[in-house]
């Protein structure tokens, strides 16, 4: 397995779960919400708890072995500014139109109508960490931070 490829099932992942509205499977812990992905040889699932304000942690397996995983909490900092339907379009619209460059890393700005997306990380996918932001009129509305990489045993 390469990074380049490692890169490749990612972005595949997320943009065919979250993103893509994708496959919701029964919860792996109580009170979580699953969504998962798999391809060949590659297995990925995103499990998260919360809805407006959420924590999460996405892991992906390669022949039933885990090699890599992403940990995240994103939250509304101003709620009189943006709620959680307007944040999660804006997120997924910004984060599909990433993925259609084939990364999930690497920093990202996008104007949507409710708000600026930007996102900035330091980092490859063998060992990362940034953090989402919406602005609504300047202001910053809700943050993400994520930090994650490779899992050896």
């Amino acid at each position: 397995m390469t990074l380049d490829e490692l890169n490749s099932i990612i972005v595949q992942a997320k943009s065919a779960t979250y993103v893509g509205g994708g496959n919701k499977v029964p919860a792996s812990r109580t009170g979580a919400h699953d969504l998962s992905w798999q391809s060949g040889d590659w297995r990925y699932l995103d499990s998260y708890f919360g809805g407006t304000d959420f924590l999460g942690q996405e892991v992906v397996w390669h022949r039933n072995q885990p090699v890599w995983s992403m940990s995240y909490y994103g939250y509304i900092t101003r709620p009189d500014l943006i709620d959680g339907e307007r944040a999660g379009a804006t997120i997924k619209a910004a984060l599909s139109a990433m993925y259609a460059e084939g990364r999930f890393l690497g920093g990202f700005d996008w104007q949507g109508p409710h708000g600026v997306y930007r996102d900035r990380s330091e980092g490859i996918p063998a060992q990362f960490r940034g953090r989402e932001t919406i602005s609504v009129g300047g202001v910053e509305a809700y943050a993400l931070d994520y930090f994650g990489g490779l899992v050896k045993a």
